[in-house]
Parts: structure tokens; sequence; C-alpha cells
């Protein structure tokens, strides 16, 4: 019986209580320890102790029983001063991410059914903000005190921020956070919003919903930059809402191939007599209502509805069927840490560079004191610029002079794309057991990191000098440069096996055969190479600055705070990391659909670059909307693949320079190596801990590798044999190791 005695206690040690992050450091400096005395007691690193004081992370058994151990010991010795209060419970920053309710708790709750929290007024709410954005609604939560309300049905709350958690100031005008799910339970409109708070809604139309949202909901969030503008509160329509309010709760199939409702619907004739206007776009997925502003008054709200599709599940995964509380905590950890979303994934990342960097700015007042709008310098500007004819998609109406069947060619055609490249398996390769999958983690934006890039027109010149820091398209022979001895560092030469190495030059790979056109890094890729270049003819633009740094920090950061709540941290060593990286996203499924959105955010957002004609009634050589925005630039989106592809050849090349491997595919920011053994660490060279400088590195940080899956020799002969594909791309199967015919590369 004693061992049972022993086993339950050791169940309950392993779920003790930890202080929240601030007593934790006074508690270790009280006994006058050192962050490496801690540690080195703890076997750890000292970052990760320091991650666990300031908050940033949670330590994990066996380490957690461990440390709770001496933090108990130190706060016997050392008790908190008067007039404070340590937690009986975990209740630190962290936690508010991670401690998300149990999955059960979670699933078992239909969609409609509200979670064990109050409603509360608008004007009856502690501050709310990013860092409570993220925090779970559990059932078990304690009853909050209640007090009654003047705007509210029912009795209101007034909820306590998480102990632990740091005093923010948050603008008053939107103390409720971003966004709220709009759900009705028991015949009451409820608005859920971050943080757990719970709003009564007393609007009994879309129109009044409306008015009530600006007036009364304290909704929105603060610009992001100086010039820039506040961002218009978001409301998401849960089913029950749009029965309530008059609404389909799905489209007809001719309503969603025109993304919108018809013009004579009853909602919109209310929107109209209540003199509220819906953009172009019209009442869809992702309607905005508004009245043209007077002022600096805002008057606009934006509406999701997940029904109609407007969280499209490959970026958003399930969130569109998750109960109120629990959409509302996704939605608002991406707002906070991304921005509020104003459409899909593509748009809110095209968004999010406009809103970084506006393009007008207020100028300094002038003799009498009155200011007018100006160019806000680094930004596109707010006029669109054309684009060069190598830059132009097909039927782009610079382009319209072409004769109608012509296909352009490299030399007509700026084709700056990711990796689809394969090669057959060497004898020695087919002898080793393993195809080891590695992917580089948010490959693009990491390509967009520190890129200078054209802001204005191009200018054309003739037989140009090529300036690797000018950014544009340029004309020029790169068939004479040869893989097999390549420059990898100043006056250090590599000899290279280069029938095994795709040319950095194509995205499939394959050696060019005269003259084509490529964007900048391109270019300097064949000068790093040790050979020289000399271009033909160039598109070039002398206004340049780094106008994606601040959009890829936003997002490179959202990425890894979120993997930080998943228990995916920046400092562990290789073997810790892929450790971690193991079912990370069932630690969490709600933080991971936000990781997910994260990364589509980057892809789409530059994709949203060079955007093409959808349903618009278009014929070659006609304009399509897209190009009327002066975020229409294809020019921007190449020199962007083409730094991304270009790193990872680098890092090809250093790899197979100093350990001879080669990959045997590469599909996009994925690759695969044959190997002994199954994991990363099974040919990724490493050092005393230390990777190989500038080859590939373990890590969540964008531009490492973390391990995407792993399958036999076999398996992969096998699939190739099957298709009768020698040059089958494997990296497109090897996370789970299913083909199908559909999806075969042919």
């Amino acid at each position: 019986m004693s061992e049972l005695f022993d086993a339950v206690d050791a169940l309950l040690a392993s779920r003790a209580a930890l202080p929240p992050p601030a007593e934790r450091k006074r508690l270790r400096a009280a006994h006058g320890l050192t962050i490496d005395e801690v540690a080195t007691a703890l076997r750890v690193r000292r970052a990760t102790v320091s991650g666990w004081e300031a908050g940033k992370t949670e330590p994990r058994p066996p380490e957690r029983d461990a440390y709770a151990r001496l933090l108990d010991k130190l706060a016997q010795l050392y008790p908190a001063p008067a007039g404070t209060t340590a937690p009986a419970q975990d209740a630190t920053v962290s936690d508010t991410f991670t401690a998300a309710p149990a999955p059960a708790e979670r699933r078992s709750r239909p969609t409609g059914q509200a979670p064990a929290v109050a409603a509360v007024s608008a004007t009856e709410n502690t501050p709310t903000h990013a860092l409570a954005a993220a925090a779970p609604v559990a059932a078990s939560r304690p009853a909050p005190t209640t007090r009654p309300s003047s705007t509210s049905r029912r009795p209101g709350a007034k909820k306590a921020a998480p102990a632990g958690t740091p005093a923010v100031a948050v603008d008053p005008r939107f103390e409720h956070g971003p966004l709220a799910v709009v759900d009705v339970e028991d015949g009451q409109v409820l608005a859920y919003c971050t943080g757990g708070l719970v709003l009564d809604v007393p609007a009994k139309s879309i129109p009044a919903l409306v008015d009530w949202t600006l007036r009364e909901a304290k909704l929105g969030a603060p610009k992001l930059s100086g010039p820039g503008k506040d961002a218009d509160p978001l409301l998401v329509l849960t089913e029950a809402t749009l029965e309530r309010y008059g609404l389909p709760v799905a489209l007809t199939e001719e309503e969603r191939l025109a993304g919108r409702l018809p013009e004579g619907h009853k909602v919109i004739k209310q929107l109209a007599r209540a003199q509220w206007k819906l953009t172009k776009r019209g009442f869809g997925p992702w309607a905005r209502i508004y009245r043209p502003a007077t002022g600096s008054e805002r008057a606009c709200v934006q509406l999701c509805i997940p029904s109609w599709h407007a969280l499209d599940s490959r970026h958003w995964g399930a969130a569109g069927q998750l109960p109120p509380a629990e959409l509302a905590r996704v939605l608002g950890v991406y707002a906070s840490r991304v921005m509020t979303p104003r459409g899909s994934t593509a748009v809110t990342g095209l968004e999010l560079m406009t809103a970084l960097h506006p393009p007008t700015r207020a100028s300094e007042p002038d003799t009498t004191g009155k200011r007018r709008s100006e160019h806000n310098p680094g930004s596109l500007g707010k006029d669109p610029v054309d684009c060069a004819p190598c830059e132009a998609p097909d039927g782009h109406p610079v382009l319209k002079d072409l004769p109608r069947f012509h296909v352009r060619g490299p030399e007509e055609k700026l084709f700056e794309e990711a990796y689809d490249w394969a090669r057959p398996m060497t004898d020695a390769e087919c002898t080793l057991r393993h195809l080891v999958g590695i992917d580089v983690n948010m490959a693009f934006a990491a390509g967009a990191n520190g890129l200078a890039v054209g802001l204005g027109a191009p200018t054309h010149v003739k037989a140009p000098v090529f300036d690797p820091k000018l950014p544009g398209s340029w004309l020029v022979d790169l068939s004479h440069v040869d893989l097999s001895r390549v420059k990898i560092a100043k006056d250090k030469w590599a000899e290279l096996d280069a029938s095994l190495l795709p040319s950095p030059f194509t995205p499939k790979g394959d050696r060019p055969t005269g003259p084509a056109w490529y964007a900048t890094p391109t270019v300097a890729y064949a000068v790093e190479l040790g050979y020289d270049v000399a271009p033909i003819e160039a598109y070039v633009r002398h206004e340049s600055g780094r106008f994606l740094d601040g959009w890829y920090n936003r997002l490179r950061d959202a990425y890894l705070a979120t993997m930080a709540d998943l228990g995916v941290d920046a400092d562990l060593a290789p073997a810790d990391f892929l450790a971690a990286m193991d079912g990370y996203k069932e630690r969490d499924p709600d933080l991971a659909i936000v990781v997910s959105a994260i990364k589509a955010t980057v892809k789409g957002g530059l994709g949203k670059l060079r955007e093409r004609p959808r349903g618009e009634g278009w014929r070659p050589g006609e304009p399509w909307r897209a190009l009327s925005r002066p975020t229409w630039r294809p020019d921007i989106r190449a020199a962007v693949i083409s730094r991304t592809r270009v790193n990872l050849h680098r890092k090809i090349v250093k790899h197979a320079a100093f350990t001879g491997q080669y990959p045997i595919a590469i599909l996009s920011d994925c690759l695969v190596y044959a190997a002994d053994g199954p994991s990363p660490l099974d040919f990724l060279p490493y050092r005393e801990g230390k990777a190989l400088p500038g080859g590939f590195k373990l890590g969540i940080n964008p531009g490492l590798v973390k391990h995407e899956g792993t399958q036999s020799v076999l398996w992969g002969e096998g699939v190739r044999e099957q298709f009768e594909t020698p040059e089958l791309n494997l990296a497109r199967y090897i996370k789970d190791g299913t083909v199908t015919d559909a999806d075969n590369g042919e």
C-alpha cells in the first residue's frame, strides 16, 4: 500500500503549483543564487531558467518537479513581503496561453453552448490586452462576482486580469479587444470577446448591431504605425446569429460563386435604409459595413461569417466549428500578434504590409498651421506603378500587342519560383535505410528579411553593369556557371558533383541554356559563386528600401511567441528541439491553428503581390481589379522567391562541400536526404552542439529547419517504380508517405 501512496505523492508533486515569474526571480535573488547556479543544479541551459523567470516559457517534467521543489523551499525561507499574496495555482503570463482546458472539456461543449463565464455590459470590464487575448476559457473557472448592469439584460461581471499578468496600457476606446464572436444562447445575443469577456448585445437587427458595435462595444485595435489607421472592430457571426438577424446559414451555389448576397436581400435593404454602405465586394463572407468618415471618427465594422467559408480550412483548420469562446481566443491571439483579420490570410498578409508602411502621412504644418497628406517615405505610395514587360504575367495589358497564342520563353519572361526538383538516387544512397525530410521554417518570411526591394517604377537600361544592391530584373546568360567548382568563401573553392545538384537559377533545377530574366538576388548569387556576369538589359528601380522588414519582424515574432506557448522555444538544443516539436500541435490544438494561420499569412501575402484575375469576366489584355493597388508588385514577389531559393541552394552547397551529401528531392522549402538513421541528426553535421556554419541548423527561428518526416529508402524506390517515374518528387510525400494518383506530380 505504501508504494501506492508514494505513487500518488509523486503524481501530486508533478502538478505542484508554481509562483508567477516575478516571484520566482525574487525567491532566487533572496537566497543569493545566480541563474547559472540554478541552471546547473537543474541540468538545463541558462537561457531556459531566464525564460522561466521572464514568463516566456514554462518548465516541463522532470525539470518542473525539481524547480517547484526549489521554489517551495525558498518560499518557506523567504515568505512574500507583507501586503502581497502569492497565487495558490499556476497563473503566469505563459499559463494564459498554454494551460488550455482538457480536450474532453473543450470538445464536448456544443457550438451554441456558452462556457461558464458571466455576461457583462460594455462598460464593466478591466482592460484586456494581447496577453489576455490568448487566455483559455475553462468550465472550472471560479464564478466571478456580479453586480447589476445598466446596459445589460443580465448581471455583469468585472473580470480580473490573471495573476502575474503585468499592467499594460490599453487604449480605452478598444478596452474590450479587437473582435467578438456573436452567438445566441437561450434567446439572448452574446458577444464573446478576447480574454473570456462576454457582453450582452441588445441589437435586434444587423444595422442596430453595427451601431451598437461602434457606440458601445469598445471593440477595435490601435494602429500599427504612426501614420496608419486604427483597426476596425471585427464581428464573427455564428449560425445561430445569422438566423436571428435574417441571414442565410449557408450561401446558395450562385451566391457562393458571386461571393455575396444579391443586392435585393432584405438585410442589405435594412442597411441602406439606415444609411450604411457596403464596399464593392458586397455582403459576403468578409463584409465591410461603413459610413463615410467625418474627421477622424471611425464608422466601419467588418463581419466574418465562418459558415460562408470565411475561415478557409486549409489555413484555419477547424476554427469555424469551434465554440464561440474558443473561436474568440484563436482569432484574438492572431489579431493581437499579427493584426485583426481583414479577410483571408492572404488578404491580411497584404494589408499588414500597408498597415506597417502606410502610403501617406501628415505633413508638417504650413504657414497657416494646416497639414496636408504627403508621401510616406519607405512606402509604396498611394498610386500603382506599371511593372516591366518581363515581370508581367500572361494576359497583362502591357502584353496586349503580343500574338494571341504566343508563348513567352525565359528570354521574355521573369520566372522566379520555388523549387520543384528531384533526381534518381545513386547506388550508394540506395544502400542507406532512410529518407529524411527537413523543412525550412517560415522560409519565405526569412527570404524577405533585410531584402531591398524597389519602391517605384522601373527604369529600362541597355547593357548595364550589374549592381547587387540595385533591385530589378536582369536579362543575362548564366549558362556558364559550373556547379562542379564553386566559391564557398573568400579565396576558398569547393569541388562538387554537379550532376547531383539542382541549378540555383531555375525552379526545376535545370541548367540554363542561354539568356534569361532573373531578379537581383539570383544574379548576385552567380557572382557569389565566383562567376562574372554581363547583363544584356535590365529594368531597375533606383528608389529602393527594406519595405518588408517590419512585416517580417511582426510575423516572425507572432510565430515564435505562439510556438513558445506550444512548448517549442528558440533556445533549445538540437535533440531537445526535435523532442519539443514531436506532437506540439496536440498540446493546444487552438494555438496550433494560429500557427497555421501565421504561416499562411506569409505565403498568401506574398502571393497577393501578383494576384491574377478571378471571376471578373476578364479577357487577356484587359486590366483586372488587383492592378489598381499600389501593392500589386510582381517584382517584389519575384525578389523574395529568388532570395528564398538562393538561400536554400547556398545551404545545400555548404552541406555538400562539408559532408559529400546531396539532396534527392526539393519541393519549395522541403528537402529530402538519404541517411542511415531516421533523424535529421543522422545526417546534419553538429560539432559540440554547433551546426555547420552557413549550413542547415535545427531550430524554430525562420530560416532554420525542422524535421518534416521520415520514410524508408524502400518506400521511395517503390513509389517511383509504382508511377514509373525515377525522378518523382518524394519531398511532396515525405511527411506521411501517402501518395495518390491525383497528386503524383504529373
